[in-house]
């Protein structure tokens, strides 16, 4: 029965830091982001909550595959469970950044940085459980995505000279 609730909680976990960032910066959303210049290949606003859903479920369980693989929180769960801690404190400071303090020039430091946090979390991750690695592909694949969009747009819209 213990198990269960380790399942969920690994795969809520990722939710908490998704919605709180959200939560936050909801306001900033339609007061200063849809402002923004943006390519035409931006997703639509519709589409971001369903797919961090998606992602953030997807990798919440993937970490409870490898955590219950290493036998919980030894010294083997060090690097592979430490690398997805720091992309998730990545990914949670992303939305404050870029929508809160409205910084492009950290948000987009940020987002690169989790690129390379979530490839070596998927290496890691590789060796111990490969359907937890495959489950990041998708996450993966999003971010290049969500990293192009952030490139884009701090390119297409310097700062304002006051």
């Amino acid at each position: 029965g213990r198990m269960w609730a380790y399942t969920v909680g690994f795969t809520v976990l990722p939710h908490v830091g998704g919605f709180l960032g959200w939560f936050l910066s909801r306001k900033e959303i339609p007061a200063w982001y849809d402002k923004l210049k943006k390519p035409s290949w931006c997703p639509r606003r519709q589409v971001f909550p369903v797919a961090w859903t998606m992602l953030y479920t997807s990798m919440g369980y993937a970490s409870y595959l490898v955590w219950s693989d290493l036998g919980g929180c030894g010294s083997k769960a060090i690097v592979p469970m430490g690398l997805y801690g720091a992309q998730l404190a990545l990914n949670w400071a992303w939305p404050p950044l870029f929508f809160g303090a409205r910084n492009l020039n950290m948000a987009l430091i940020d987002v690169l940085c989790l690129d390379g946090l979530v490839l070596g979390t998927l290496c890691s991750w590789y060796r111990i459980n490969r359907l937890a690695a495959l489950l990041l592909l998708p996450y993966l694949g999003w971010l290049a995505m969500a990293t192009c969009l952030t490139l884009r747009i701090w390119k297409d819209n310097p700062p304002q000279k006051s």
